[in-house]
């Protein structure tokens, strides 16, 4: 019997074990992936068993996501996982050398707590560029603000995840840094020329175009589209594609965000037909995801070609000890 493609969508859910509800859900649509967050983790048997559940409800290893960038964004949390400072502050003052190190070393310690509870897609590198008018949401969450230092540093969190096996996903696509706005509660508008953001905000996402998964950026940038945001932009998604050249798996950032309007099923359309591979969707909302469900087909052609290329680059864990790597770690960043 020949098996079926997955959909293209990655789903949430509602608390730290399955309820019949979802396990009936996801099994009839079947999810490219899932996505976890705070409510969903209260110990390491407990995620373990949960994202075993997960995966048995589609029939397949299926990628499961989690935002542990450290810092501001964690959502493993004490008294089971290490507490990070965000980027920014444990590599300030450091040298790039000293630097990309550290932080190839803190994501291959991030990568071994999540593998070790079945987790194994990260959504990181955060590649914004810190600017004067970056939002306080995305702020201490940058790596700095000199695109070249943001590629060579972002390139050392992507090689640290793929050593520990957990696919690494830039963001936010083709770049959040000078929003002024929260896109989780607005539509934040980016009026910067093409020129200037061709030289410094797309310049780390060109850098690491290899990479194999991307998320997009609810934001709203009239010199590519003045009508529609880069997640619901065929201009957009073409200039990601051709300008800053990524080819790999595009997915958007969560359709239940403020940034969009609250019809889910047409921003889920017009996401897919504008170029996005996979359409996120965090807060595990029944009713949220039956609408998104209702529209999203089977991947097919490029975009499953993409997820397929994805899935390859989740590579077994290279031989790593902890307690080791925390002691460099520690050395690398005491000067900081």
């Amino acid at each position: 019997m020949t098996m079926k493609t997955p959909r293209g969508c990655i789903f949430g859910c509602s608390g730290p074990e399955l309820t019949a509800w979802e396990r009936a859900f996801f099994s009839d649509v079947d999810p490219w992936g899932f996505i976890l967050f705070t409510r969903n983790a209260n110990s390491p048997d407990q995620l373990r068993k949960l994202t075993a559940d997960l995966r048995a409800t589609v029939g397949r290893d299926a990628p499961v996501f989690i935002d542990q960038e450290g810092g501001r964004v964690a959502r493993l949390v004490r008294p089971h996982w290490r507490e990070w400072l965000p980027p920014l502050y444990q590599v300030r003052g450091l040298d790039t050398e000293t630097a990309t190190t550290a932080l190839t070393l803190r994501y291959r310690l991030i990568a071994a707590e999540l593998r070790n509870v079945g987790i194994d897609a990260n959504c990181a590198p955060l590649l914004d560029l810190l600017t004067p008018f970056t939002h306080d949401v995305i702020r201490n969450r940058c790596l700095s603000d000199d695109p070249e230092t943001v590629s060579a540093l972002g390139r050392a969190v992507a090689d640290g995840l793929l050593a520990g096996g957990v696919l690494p996903v830039m963001k936010h696509i083709p770049g959040h840094g000078r929003a002024r706005q929260d896109s989780h509660e607005e539509l934040p508008v980016v009026d910067a020329g093409f020129d200037r953001l061709a030289a410094s905000d797309f310049v780390p996402f060109a850098s690491l175009s290899d990479l194999p998964i991307a998320m997009t950026a609810h934001v709203l940038y009239p010199a590519i589209d003045p009508d529609a945001c880069a997640t619901l932009s065929p201009t957009a998604i073409e200039m990601i594609r051709d300008r800053i050249g990524f080819d790999g798996l595009l997915m958007t950032d969560d359709l239940s965000m403020k940034a969009l309007s609250p019809r889910l099923a047409e921003n889920a359309r017009q996401a897919l037909s504008s170029g996005c591979d996979i359409l996120l969707h965090c807060n595990g909302d029944r009713n949220e995801m039956r609408a998104i469900s209702g529209v999203v087909p089977r991947l097919s052609g490029p975009a499953l070609g993409r997820a397929n290329r994805a899935i390859g680059f989740r590579g077994r864990p290279e031989y790593f000890e902890p307690e080791r790597a925390e002691r460099a770690f520690d050395r690398l960043v005491a000067g900081a």
